[in-house]
């Protein structure tokens, strides 16, 4: 007996002592700010006590949809050509409010059948309905519709957090808002600059390199672009805005034409690192292509040479070069950014493109001091609770009520080193979670010492009625239906 006595106070105080470390680790000294500092760099603390930046953010989805609808287009426009089927042209009538629907205009009544065959294998995630006029009206299928706006939101939550991840950011919260529809919850503890974290969360750092369809000839506003094209853009071209470096070397803002769509984008980039210009200096940033996006931009330079090509960085062109020769699988970015400028778009496109814009719906800064305050009222409640029930149970059980006031301190310590291993946050309703756990360990000590009492009116001895009061107690504290 007295050896099961012994190797059971071993093993109680290996875990006290293991706990104990879960808590503080290894505090250089032993005094009481150095065990604070010890115990918060271990149990790491939420947003509402240790303040930081609170937003909701909606993810655009129908941005996703387009781009989706968009390569469909071309898709289509190259099988329509290839199978020798006839049209006039291919839009979208609405793709604000319904980027999912493609119609097909001019197309002749005895190629109706062929066209059907051709969406049916090509575009299978589309249906197709003939209108008046020798028109077709594709339309997505609404699974594949709900598909995309999901995997939009789910895309957008892991870019975000990749890139929260490499700010450094401690225990941030990161997760779709169930309040809204394609809603993202982001918590951020401790941030010190929200309007830079603010900007990295929001850019989409799609990265395009398109071809300029007027080598490097630029316009000042998109009335001068159409006007030199005679009103008509060319076949699969767009206007986008961007920036003119003039002969003094001044930017302004400028108006070019491009193609629709880009020879490589944002998904066929595997690295992105800040370097610096050998000539001057500045920094700029390099990029390179994956094996597939590389030969993509291979064979597209060599198809084009004397031609020129845009970079484009979230729909604005920022630098635009002639094509002298075939460029392989490595490009570099130059946009007279400052050093932290050049970081973050590095960040950014090294943590992957946001499928889709997103727009800010609320944002909130909690101060520390709203953290300090629920703090102390927090820990103050914990202890102040904690006492009166170590005395409640001094007082009402005697000798029996040392014995629950160990446990119950031995619990509270097993649930802080739990927390310290786990690196879980501890928010204000945790603290509140703390002290309900004190109360159930209460509850669980009184159902066996009243069963005790009650073995000992029975008549039994003092060691069977502790044997049957643990017995029979933890079938009732264990039962969810008490």
């Amino acid at each position: 007996m007295n050896k099961n006595l012994r190797w059971k106070v071993v093993v109680i105080v290996a875990t006290l002592l293991l706990f104990v470390f879960g808590i503080f680790g290894f505090p250089w000294e032993w005094s009481g700010k150095t065990l604070l500092s010890a115990m918060t760099g271990r149990i790491h603390l939420g947003l509402d006590l240790k303040g930081g930046t609170h937003l909701i953010l909606q993810v655009q989805v129908n941005d996703a949809v387009n781009a989706d609808s968009d390569r469909a287009i071309e898709r289509l426009k190259d099988d329509l050509r290839s199978r020798k089927i006839a049209y006039n042209d291919i839009v979208k009538p609405d793709p604000t409010n319904n980027p999912d629907k493609i119609q097909i205009k001019g197309v002749p009544p005895e190629a109706s059948g062929d066209l059907r065959s051709l969406i049916s294998d090509r575009l299978p995630e589309y249906d197709a309905s003939s209108g008046p006029e020798n028109s077709w009206m594709l339309s997505m299928k609404p699974q594949q519709l709900r598909d995309i706006k999901d995997r939009a939101v789910a895309q957008a939550i892991e870019t975000i957090r990749n890139r929260i991840d490499k700010l450094g950011v401690s225990e941030p919260v990161i997760q779709e808002h169930g309040l809204g529809q394609y809603q993202i919850l982001v918590q951020l503890p401790g941030v010190d600059d929200p309007a830079r974290v603010k900007e990295i969360v929001q850019s989409t750092a799609m990265l395009e390199i398109r071809q300029a369809m007027d080598r490097q000839q630029s316009y000042p506003d998109e009335q001068a672009a159409l006007a030199a094209h005679n009103g008509v853009l060319p076949d699969n071209s767009v206007l986008m805005h961007g920036r003119s470096i003039g002969a003094s070397g001044a930017a302004s803002d400028a108006v070019w034409v491009i193609s629709r769509v880009s020879a490589v984008a944002g998904h066929d980039l595997r690295e992105a690192r800040v370097n610096r210009n050998s000539q001057t200096g500045s920094p700029e940033v390099s990029f390179i292509l994956t094996s597939e996006g590389g030969r993509r931009f291979s064979r597209f330079t060599s198809e084009h040479v004397g031609d020129s090509l845009a970079v484009v960085l979230d729909k604005k062109v920022m630098e635009v070069a002639t094509i002298k020769s075939e460029i392989g699988d490595q490009g570099v970015i130059e946009g007279r950014f400052t050093d932290q400028q050049a970081k973050d778009l590095a960040l950014v496109l090294n943590s992957g493109a946001l499928p889709a814009s997103i727009k800010y719906l609320e944002e909130r800064t909690v101060g520390p001091s709203l953290g300090a305050d629920s703090i102390r009222s927090g820990v103050r409640a914990a202890v102040v609770g904690m006492l009166a029930v170590l005395i409640f149970m001094l007082v009402y059980y005697h000798g029996a009520g040392i014995n629950a006031d160990v446990a119950l301190i031995l619990n509270l310590i097993i649930l802080l080193g739990f927390l310290g291993f786990s690196g879980a946050t501890l928010t204000l309703p945790g603290i509140a979670g703390v002290i309900l756990t004190v109360g159930m360990g209460v509850d669980s000590n009184v159902l066996i010492f009243e069963r005790i009492r009650e073995e000992l009116r029975n008549g039994k001895t003092p060691p069977s009625a502790v044997d049957q009061g643990f017995a029979h107690a933890w079938i009732t504290i264990v039962d969810p239906g008490r």
